[in-house]
């Protein structure tokens, strides 16, 4: 694609990198066959290429967003399965998140919307605030019906019937290994899922410990900076990167860390990203080290060999795949081959590739879209008649939970089970004939 910038344009980081993608782009609309939104809307501007398009003219006018603009940018998932499908290499990762930092900078938004806005951002990535706004959903929910703001009834919608209790496994400490020590690892506990789900980090630090791994929570290491991050607000998205950088370099340049393990795959692929993100700052050099550390669990595992099962489990595992997984981070058979492993039947839904719709704060923001890409997905994944569906990631599990019957848990959950940890929480007493895995 040609571009027309200027050299004092050219002389912004961000710009330069905004050029360099858009000249990769051929044009050739490949990204359209893969973007849930234009399967959804049938829109060209709701497509890869459609918003490559008003990038372009927004950056290179250095003009004001205009509202289509700014509606169609909004509209993207980030779910990059246009990446995975690109045959030019096209990252429109970094190019959509200039664009939403641009935006955020330059466009005055309605009132309402900026509140709505400021409100997640104050909230959703504090565990203490998030619990607080769990039960006030709670409290909330009988009067759904009352409120006339589909984005508000989402919110009441995504919260849990049950609100977990606070894990003393979230706090600063380390784990010993519970068998001999291959490896010290430092455990991201993450901010929304210590209030939506404590049992994924409780699990993964029961398996690692098994496994041989000292685990580690670093002290001052809390939000990736992800959902501040895709909604262009980038001091408040570095801010809490850095927090994360440097709490894990002292512990890097303490006792040594061999990897630093991430359950929730949307976290992984922002923290494999903070090289790009600091790349102009005086932490360069710690971020780019930390995001070669990275790994999601399912990395680490593979490293680690699970044992295999000594016999096949009576059991059939849907899985679904986070597109944080699968298309930020490239990671496509690592969770299928460690439940194989462990003695599940594997199966995947249709249209693996596509979003569920949950996507940080989408399923909040853009609930109509998002409702559709869940409903497709459920349907999908039930069509395989599954006794249980695993994701890698919180916001997949908390989209597809909250309109399907059958159990949703983390990969994680279901190896630790079948290496003898407890019955996943999400299981127990769902049915009977669920067989107990530590036997």
């Amino acid at each position: 694609m040609k571009t027309e910038f200027t050299e004092a344009q050219l002389s912004d980081p961000g710009t330069a990198r905004a050029n360099e993608i858009l000249r990769a782009c051929v044009h050739c609309g490949f990204c359209t066959a893969t973007c849930p939104t234009y399967q959804v809307l049938g829109d060209e501007l709701d497509s890869p290429r459609g918003r490559i398009y008003l990038i372009k003219d927004m950056l290179e006018n250095a003009r004001v967003p205009d509202e289509k603009t700014v509606r169609h940018v909004d509209r993207c998932l980030s779910c990059l399965a246009c990446m995975t499908t690109c045959p030019s290499g096209v990252h429109y990762m970094h190019l959509v998140d200039h664009a939403r930092a641009y935006i955020e900078k330059n466009y005055t938004r309605p009132w309402h919307d900026r509140a709505l806005r400021w409100l997640l951002a104050r909230i959703l990535p504090y565990p203490g605030r998030f619990r607080l706004a769990l039960l006030g959903a709670k409290i909330a929910r009988p009067f759904r019906r009352l409120i006339p703001d589909a984005r508000l009834r989402a919110m009441l919608d995504m919260a849990p019937k049950t609100i977990p209790p606070v894990s003393r496994n979230d706090s600063p400490q380390s784990f010993a290994p519970k068998a001999e020590k291959k490896m010290r690892v430092a455990l991201m506990t993450g901010c929304a899922q210590k209030a939506l789900n404590t049992d994924i980090n409780d699990a993964t630090i029961r398996l690692l410990r098994r496994l041989g791994c000292e685990v580690v929570v670093a002290n001052g290491a809390g939000c990736c900076g992800a959902l501040t991050h895709h909604m262009g607000k980038a001091d408040e998205s570095h801010a809490s990167a850095a927090k994360n950088i440097r709490a894990w370099t002292r512990e890097i340049e303490g006792e040594g860390l061999d990897a630093i393990v991430i359950n929730t795959s949307g976290c992984g692929t922002t923290v494999k990203d903070y090289g790009h993100m600091f790349a102009q700052d005086a932490l360069a050099g710690d971020a780019a080290r930390v995001a070669g550390l990275a790994m999601d669990v399912s990395e680490l595992l593979m490293k680690l060999d699970l044992p295999e099962a000594a016999a096949p489990r009576d059991m059939t595992v849907a899985y679904h795949a986070a597109c944080s997984l699968q298309h930020g981070q490239q990671i496509k058979t690592h969770p299928k081959t460690l439940l194989k492993r462990a003695g599940f039947t594997v199966v995947e839904p249709a249209d693996s590739h596509l979003c569920c719709g949950s996507a940080g704060t989408y399923n909040l923001m853009q609930p109509e879209i998002s409702g559709q890409l869940k409903a497709r997905k459920i349907r999908t994944l039930e069509a395989k008649r599954p006794d249980v569906i695993a994701a890698g990631n919180i916001g997949c599990m908390m989209q597809i939970g909250s309109g399907t019957g059958v159990p949703v848990v983390h990969t994680v959950e279901l190896l630790d089970w079948a290496t003898g940890g407890p019955t996943p929480p999400a299981m127990a007493g769902r049915d009977p004939q669920v067989p107990d895995l530590r036997g």
